[in-house]
């Protein structure tokens, strides 16, 4: 049986690095370029998992012969999605929702391979801790804030404000590893243990 070629619809350095800790490297990268806008009504948990099955089908549809893994991670204060941090506007509305309050991390997987699609979603929650402005303004200044879901990395700046967290830490990061691995390996992509990286 051939070993089928994997595919990443995803530049995020960060899913990159979590796959090379697990030994995994993909044979292409092809960022996915969808409208991730939510639709009426649509909580975190569903958006996640529509975002991770867009991404991983558009890909396909241009490399219909591979495996096409696609994710899509969203942070959710009850049924309220925070954006990405683009604007000090955003990463400011992100930390006022967060400060002191409990929140879910959603990241939808997808994988599609040889016409089956498995779609899982893995939740993590945590609590910030309650912000001083001080803090907040500092945090503002890193920009560790821009590109990432609800406005805010776990392995950076923002990881002294975390209380408590239940749930997989490589969730948090764009890939939650556990869940990966199971759907990779069930159907027979081959590890490589020279390319392990460290998360960054």
């Amino acid at each position: 049986m051939t070993t089928p070629r994997l595919i990443l619809a995803s530049s995020s350095k960060r899913r990159l690095s979590v796959l090379s800790q697990m030994g995994y490297k993909p044979d292409l990268i092809i960022p996915a370029d969808i409208d991730e806008t939510p639709k009426e009504s649509e909580g975190p948990r569903s958006l996640a998992l529509r975002l991770g099955f867009e991404k991983a089908l558009k890909i396909s549809k241009e490399y219909p012969l591979d495996a096409v893994l696609g994710a899509d991670t969203v942070v959710g204060v009850g049924r309220t999605i925070l954006p990405k941090g683009e604007t000090e506007a955003d990463a400011l509305y992100c930390l006022e929702k967060l400060s002191g309050r409990r929140h879910k991390v959603y990241t939808g997987v997808c994988l599609i391979y040889n016409g089956r699609i498995s779609k899982k979603i893995s939740v993590t929650t945590l609590k910030f801790k309650v912000l001083s402005k001080i803090e907040k303004d500092e945090f503002i200044k890193t920009g560790q804030w821009h590109g990432k879901a609800g406005g805010y990395a776990l392995q950076g700046f923002a990881a002294q404000f975390i209380e408590s967290m239940s749930g997989v830490d490589t969730n948090v990061l764009g890939l939650p590893a556990c869940l990966v691995h199971k759907i990779l390996s069930g159907i027979g992509i081959k590890k490589d243990y020279t390319i392990s990286t460290e998360i960054c």
